[in-house]
């Protein structure tokens, strides 16, 4: 995707969640720590796109780097403790010394990547995706919660529905009787949750824990 256009998109994304939320500024409405801890993106970095700017114009090998030195400083094992880059590069598939090659001046290979991204249940793009790209991904649970909520019937617009009434094979008697249903079901409806909290889990691998908290970021392997 082009620079401009995930731009474009994320810009487009934004607006739609500050109309739903009602929320002028942004960050009452979304957590930049979740998105970061999400995304990979520094914290910063969030917040500065979310006001509309750009993030820093990085190569991927650039970015695939940072994102590795984030991904260790903000996972946990069970035990509260960070993983070793044994473990790491065991989940990888690889030796500890290509761990420490790729910190250094490669990337991972697409397989490698791969098997960290389901081993820590990390979004897919997580390693490659630029800035805007997969802040935008992030965004879209956020941007169907607070639809959802502004619109309680919004999951009822489904395609198959859409396409029986293009086709004309809903009656006048069924759609009403589907606009009884509608009603009966939403009226004593419990409330949408809130889009901040934890982040979507993406495979099998530990994820976020509980009480998890970004770890400060600028240390080395």
């Amino acid at each position: 995707m082009a620079a401009d256009d995930a731009y474009a998109r994320l810009a487009g994304t934004l607006e739609r969640i500050q109309c739903a939320s009602g929320h002028t500024e942004l960050t009452r409405a979304l957590s930049t720590e979740d998105l970061s801890y999400e995304t990979g993106i520094p914290e910063p970095v969030v917040v500065n796109l979310l006001a509309g700017g750009r993030a820093e114009e990085t190569s991927v090998a650039q970015r695939v780097r940072q994102r590795l030195d984030f991904l260790r400083e903000t996972r946990r094992r069970g035990d509260g403790k960070r993983y070793t880059l044994e473990e790491i590069a065991a989940a990888a598939g690889v030796t500890r010394q290509t761990m420490s090659e790729w910190r250094r001046k490669g990337i991972p290979g697409l397989e490698s990547a791969d098997r960290l991204r389901r081993f820590f249940a990390l979004p897919p793009g997580f390693f490659f995706a630029d800035e805007p790209e997969a802040l935008d991904e992030a965004l879209q649970r956020h941007l169907q919660a607070y639809e959802s909520r502004s619109d309680p019937l919004a999951g009822l617009r489904t395609p198959e529905i859409l396409r029986l009434a293009a086709r004309g094979l809903l009656s006048p008697s069924g759609v009403q009787a589907m606009a009884q249903w509608a009603e009966a079901v939403t009226r004593n409806a419990p409330p949408v949750a809130g889009s901040g909290g934890q982040g979507r889990e993406y495979g099998d691998g530990p994820g976020r824990q509980a009480g998890d908290r970004p770890a400060r970021q600028g240390r080395t392997w």
